[in-house]
């Protein structure tokens, strides 16, 4: 699951450039993680901020 800092977040949209899954979007300054997200992560390391990062769901 992809957890946003929105605290942290800038909006500069470097994460919706990388996204393989075109999953998030830049809506009137706020970050939309779609329902295609597959939480690969390479948006988070793409982040020059850190307001990203790929949380383990736990067992199911």
């Amino acid at each position: 699951m992809l957890s946003v800092r929105r605290d942290i977040c800038a909006y500069c949209g470097c994460c919706v450039s990388v996204c393989p899954q075109g999953a998030l979007e830049l809506i009137d300054a706020y970050l939309d993680v779609g329902s295609s997200c597959t939480s690969c992560g390479i948006c988070a390391k793409a982040c020059p901020l850190g307001a990203l990062e790929v949380k383990d769901e736990g067992p199911l």
